[in-house]
């Protein structure tokens, strides 16, 4: 019998892992910016074998063939919708225009006139706001959230739930399991219990194509009746469910046409995950306000990267002020390129971020660009004391933007996210007023300053932005 040597088992190994460098070499960088495709690349150099694995497990931001299907199975309902929302049309000059033309070929769903919309930045205001539309419910009840707990205020909603279903209301959530795996067990539970039809989103899958575990339904979207609608950034779980940080949240509650879309959204979400169709066609509701609105969903299921492009586009063409509320932000090229000229041709620029930190990987990474936003006239905003989960952008007070994407490369390439676009002086006034709020509860930062923080820092900033793009 022959042995194999250690020797031999040591160059095979060797062999392996340069075999591993230089095929990976050529798959890579294929339909992958160069920033992500180098990111990668150094790591599969430096750790062969499990980056390969790290590659496998989550390189590749796309779903499985069967998703795919089912989403252009989806196609002829949209396009009914769309014809059936020219009964609300949209009031809008030139540019606003463009706007909106941009985002309908990018989400598909146009501007519709006719909407009445109030913000509601109050946490636990917006809870008591939802669970009397839940209270007062007819005929439906649908929730997309991206964490539904079990606490105090995920029970309380259940509660109101339970009470709808009593009453004959047809209630259906869908909830992502990776937000919510702290509490998803009891969640799914309390609400079966309660006689909610209740899905998980994109869950995994080991027989019928895999579902990553990083590419998530982000989305938040409530609906009632068919006539009320919220979108933004908060979850159902206590303000405070990470020790020490409580979130500050912000979220649009509309009446009018634009509810169509929302439902629209839902009704496809919720055959992605089941195959069944919970309505003909979304019912429009009438005309309630003055707001012209319009949705733009995003993520993997759609061909472009939605947000990112309408506002690296609205970066551009910025003639003012521009304000960017995130609590994440990992910009990619096009990204950084755009907010740094539109500071130097004079648009006053404002990044509002979060000074409490929950995810300090992401903070170290995202404080890496920092100085050179800064040397570029950018302005940064710190918010203190709580965690500015809040998503907003506010263009020339003209343009709203308000929903669940974060400005990042994982709301970019690998959530689903919804955005809804307001229109107009009228209509962006109330955000404006909001933002400013968060300018006046925030520390600036200055150049100088920032480039006094310790090296130690500037050293683990730079490592973690060598990641940013897998982040």
């Amino acid at each position: 019998m022959t042995l194999v040597t250690f020797p031999e088992l040591g160059t095979a190994w060797y062999v392996f892992e340069w075999l591993i460098r230089l095929v990976m070499l050529v798959v890579v960088p294929r339909r992958r910016a160069p920033t992500a495709a180098a990111s990668w690349l150094l790591l599969i150099f430096f750790l062969p074998v499990p980056g390969l694995l790290l590659f496998l497990a989550i390189g590749s931001p796309k779903f499985p063939q069967w998703r795919s299907d089912r989403f252009r199975r989806l196609a002829p309902r949209a396009d009914a919708l769309v014809a059936r929302l020219a009964a609300a049309p949209a009031t809008l000059d030139g540019r606003d225009k463009d706007i909106a033309a941009l985002a309908q070929r990018l989400g598909r769903l146009p501007p519709v006139g006719g909407n009445a919309v109030a913000l509601i930045d109050d946490y636990d205001g917006m809870i008591r706001q939802l669970i009397a539309d839940i209270d007062g419910a007819r005929r439906s009840v649908r929730l997309l959230v991206y964490i539904f707990a079990d606490d105090a205020t995920g029970r309380a909603v259940i509660a109101a739930l339970a009470r709808a279903v009593a009453r004959g209301v047809a209630c259906h959530v869908l909830v992502d399991p990776v937000g919510s795996h702290r509490w998803v067990r009891g969640t799914l539970q309390l609400l079966r219990a309660a006689g909610v039809d209740v899905r998980t989103t994109l869950p995994m899958r080991l027989l019928r194509g895999r579902t990553r575990r990083d590419m998530r339904n982000h989305r938040k979207l409530f609906l009632i009746d068919g006539a009320i609608g919220y979108a933004g950034s908060q979850n159902i779980v206590d303000k405070d469910f990470r020790p020490g940080v409580v979130n500050r949240e912000l979220v649009v509650r509309a009446e009018g046409p634009i509810v169509a879309e929302m439902d629209g959204l839902f009704v496809a979400d919720w055959f992605l995950e089941t195959e069944a169709m919970l309505d003909a066609a979304p019912a429009i509701p009438p005309a309630a306000g003055p707001v012209t609105a319009q949705l733009l969903p995003s993520g993997a299921d759609f061909q472009r990267r939605g947000f990112e492009t309408l506002l690296v586009w609205q970066l551009h063409q910025a003639r003012h002020r521009a304000v960017i509320v995130t609590p994440y932000l990992i910009p990619n090229e096009d990204l950084l390129a755009a907010m740094q000229t539109a500071s130097l041709r004079g648009v006053e620029v404002h990044l509002v971020v979060s000074a409490v930190v929950d995810q300090a990987l992401v903070n170290l990474a995202q404080s890496s660009y920092y100085d050179e936003l800064l040397r570029h006239g950018v302005r940064i905003h710190r918010f203190r004391d709580y965690l500015l989960h809040a998503k907003s952008v506010s263009i020339d007070g003209r343009l709203a933007i308000v929903g669940s994407s974060n400005v990042d490369i994982r709301s970019f390439q690998l959530n689903e996210e919804v955005s809804l676009l307001l229109f107009g002086a009228d209509a962006a006034a109330p955000l404006d007023a909001i933002q400013r709020g968060y300018i006046a509860g925030s520390d600036e930062l200055t150049l100088d300053a920032w480039r006094r923080r310790p090296t130690p820092r500037k050293i683990g900033e730079n490592l973690a932005r060598l990641m940013s793009p897998l982040l």
